[in-house]
């Protein structure tokens, strides 16, 4: 038994049932008191109460008008009435008004031992039922989010699970699936940050997060994630409009590179004219053109061609739906061109990719596939100039050495070597076997390393020198690099 409340407006009463109770044999976590009936119905609309005994005489308000007044709240306790008069009369109207047991003062320890044992057993049958029932409500919930649900069916979910879920305001976030979740096996509880979570195929993860802790979840467990954030809701009644917003924030955060939340980011639409220019990159025509240059000498307009599409979704020219429709039929295409030429890992990986929701944002998307793109494209006949792409290489190389320690992304080592970005991620990769991304990182943990090994500087300085502005960032990626923070890896060296 989590809490049993002790209803009396005598103190040395209240003092004498509290011993016994804890007296009883019965753990009981946590015993309140109120003096009356008022100060009772304001501890039970914000307090959860298992068990609650209370006098009849009393007052402000008498037993009577309290238990009554209990029996209007959807969490009510099993409730005990006490009285030192034997008066069958308030027997009958408290027995009447639910009450479990009626004890005549003065109480005896026994007879209470023998109420909360049973009192007990009878919550303990409860709580197991209610596990049951909230266990197949995570499960009828979810159809809540259909849009074909009816909604006949639809009240009868909310209203047979609203005593289970959503009691306080909360927000929805949606992000890519991702293998280390922190959250629990497939459906359950999130006891952490939430009530429910689960895995959407169509739009990934999915966790409802009680409004209160909805910060502290996103700081430390949605760092460089780009999730969408729903508005804050109440109530089952509410839950699929939560889920659409967080669905459409996910797919602007997704195009964003960030986490969007509902409210304060919004799609940000092409003019008209802008919009039906870009529709033409959606026809049989344009789709057909693309696929054909694959495997041709004319690398910079197969590069030019697939990166228009990705344009348009990130000048808002095209829906992501029609973005994702139009991947999937040019993947379609590219096996049904060359069928004889792609391989296994070929088509697992156009698998993979019809489904965008499986990648965290755009850019990672449109990395992987320009990279895939382009060794197909080489693999099919085309042989750039090796040694020149070597020699840039090697330059971008020794440029990024030098300048390790300042702001630098692909972007700016691509243009310093003028070379197509696309090309340059793929080439980079072919020829260091790493991506630019972890080859840098690399770079600047070994020298944060020897500073640490051979110098008295703070990590916050070291982590500056070595290009991260952000000493958490910089302490973060140190650690999963080394397997110890910085500071360990400096006593050690020592």
């Amino acid at each position: 038994m989590q809490t049993l409340l002790i209803v009396e407006d005598e103190k040395m009463i209240r003092q004498g049932i509290k011993a016994m109770v804890q007296r009883s044999g019965v753990p009981v976590d946590n015993i309140l008191e109120c003096s009356n009936g008022e100060d009772a119905i304001n501890l039970l609309s914000k307090t959860h109460v298992d068990v609650m005994f209370t006098d009849i005489r009393m007052q402000k308000m008498d037993g009577i008008e309290l238990v009554r007044r209990v029996n209007e709240m959807n969490d009510k306790p099993l409730i005990v009435a006490i009285s030192g008069y034997d008066d069958f009369t308030y027997a009958v109207e408290m027995l009447r008004n639910g009450v479990k047991e009626y004890l005549l003062k003065p109480v005896e320890r026994e007879k209470i031992a023998e109420v909360l044992k049973k009192l007990n057993a009878e919550l303990e049958v409860k709580n197991k039922e209610q596990s049951k029932d909230k266990e197949l409500g995570l499960h009828q919930i979810r159809e809540l989010i259909d849009e074909s649900l009816d909604e006949e069916k639809k009240q009868l979910i909310i209203n047979k699970y609203s005593t289970y879920f959503f009691d306080v305001p909360y927000q929805i976030c949606i992000f890519k699936k991702d293998e280390s979740s922190f959250l629990p096996d497939k459906q359950g509880t999130a006891d952490q940050y939430g009530e429910i979570y689960f895995e959407d195929e169509d739009e990934g993860e999915v966790v409802i997060i009680k409004e209160n802790v909805v910060k502290v979840f996103l700081n430390n467990e949605m760092e460089e994630k780009c999730a969408g954030l729903s508005c804050v809701h109440e109530g089952l009644a509410e839950l699929s409009a939560a889920f659409y917003e967080a669905s459409a924030m996910r797919k602007l955060a997704f195009i964003k590179g960030k986490t969007c939340v509902c409210g304060v980011d919004k799609i940000e639409r092409a003019n008209s004219n802008l919009i039906e220019k870009a529709k033409e990159l959606l026809g049989t025509s344009e789709r057909t053109k693309r696929v054909q240059l694959i495997g041709t000498d004319k690398t910079e307009d197969v590069i030019y061609r697939w990166k228009q599409l990705f344009k348009v979704l990130e000048n808002g020219q095209i829906e992501i739906v029609e973005f994702s429709t139009e991947m999937g039929e040019s993947l379609s295409q590219i096996i049904d061109v060359y069928r004889e030429s792609v391989s296994d890992e070929d088509i697992k990986m156009m698998d993979t990719m019809r489904n965008i929701h499986n990648y965290e944002s755009l850019d990672e998307y449109q990395n992987l596939f320009m990279d895939w793109l382009l060794n197909l494209n080489q693999r099919l006949g085309n042989r750039p100039d090796d040694s020149n792409i070597r020699q840039k290489i090697d330059q971008a190389r020794q440029y990024i050495i030098a300048n390790y320690n300042s702001d630098l992304n692909m972007a700016v080592v691509s243009n310093y070597v003028s070379m197509n970005y696309s090309l340059f991620s793929y080439s980079f990769k072919q020829y260091t076997g790493k991506n630019f991304v972890n080859y840098l990182k690399d770079i600047r943990i070994e020298k944060a390393k020897e500073l640490l090994a051979s110098s008295d500087l703070k990590i916050i300085e070291i982590s500056q020198m070595v290009g991260y502005d952000n000493e958490k960032h910089f302490m973060k990626t140190f650690k999963a690099m080394c397997g110890v923070s910085p500071g360990e890896y400096r006593k050690n060296m020592n």
